[in-house]
């Protein structure tokens, strides 16, 4: 069991759950729902009974010092069976007050982002909001629409409507180490993970200390095609708008991602 498990004497439900171990937090439309299923059957791991429990990023559960984290943990149950334990809610890297909140509940938890390249994140996240019938602006029109705002003084985090802020991977992942120590977040690539799954998950099981994963097959999930296709016009302001970040993320990372700068 790991260190915040190791109370854990007896599997009574989540009366017993210490803490949880890790935590999928990063980023949507990136893969992390490929990673969650992949996650799933490996024998040791206990993930919640959803994909997206949604806790850290909800102000209700943090109206005082002393969260009721019952709330929590009632989205778990672990056997005998299980070493480690964790979920996939991947708007925590982006959601400002998750990051410290999930710090104090548990600072030596250790936390994962899957990177997908911002532009085609975007668009997807567009595409995702256009078929809930919740965005009827073009594509364009609504990335300028929330540029004008990301711009503005008043600047206010959007849940829904933020194509563009959370491709900010740079800043998102700097926050983290504001709070953690950078042996403690795992940072991968969507096109790794989408080509070569058994090699990602190689290393997922170093980074949580279990047994090796069993080799799995490709899983393509919530890939379709798109009714439209990204504009040049379109494109040519997304590799502007990111051109500084995708610099500053190479850096950081000590990553090539020219085929993002294409």
């Amino acid at each position: 069991m790991s260190f915040f498990n190791n109370t854990i004497q007896s599997i009574l439900g989540n009366e017993s759950l210490s803490r949880i171990d890790f935590i999928i937090c990063g980023t949507q439309k990136g893969g992390t729902t490929a990673l969650d299923q992949y996650l799933r059957l490996h024998p040791n791991i206990c993930m919640a009974d959803k994909k997206e429990v949604h806790f850290f990023d909800k102000d209700r559960y943090f109206g005082d010092l002393d969260p009721d984290y019952t709330k929590y943990h009632k989205h778990f149950s672990p056997n005998n069976d299980h070493q480690t334990i964790g979920e996939a809610t991947p708007i925590y890297m982006y959601w400002n007050q998750a990051i410290e909140r999930i710090h104090r509940y548990n600072p030596q938890i250790r936390l994962i982002a899957v990177l997908r390249n911002p532009i085609k994140r975007a668009f997807s996240h567009w595409n995702m909001e256009r078929d809930r019938n919740r965005e009827d602006r073009s594509f364009l029109e609504a990335i300028l629409d929330e540029n004008s705002k990301i711009n503005s003084s008043d600047h206010k985090q959007d849940k829904t409507y933020s194509y563009l802020d959370r491709g900010s991977y740079f800043s998102q992942i700097q926050k983290i180490y504001n709070y953690f120590k950078k042996d403690q977040l795992m940072v991968i690539r969507n096109e790794l993970l989408r080509e070569h799954p058994n090699e990602v998950l190689d290393d997922v099981a170093r980074f949580l200390s279990i047994s090796p994963f069993p080799s799995v097959e490709h899983r393509e999930v919530h890939s379709r095609t798109y009714p439209v296709k990204l504009r040049e016009n379109e494109l040519t302001f997304l590799h502007t708008f990111y051109k500084h970040e995708i610099n500053s993320l190479e850096k950081l990372l000590d990553w090539d991602l020219t085929s993002w700068k294409e």
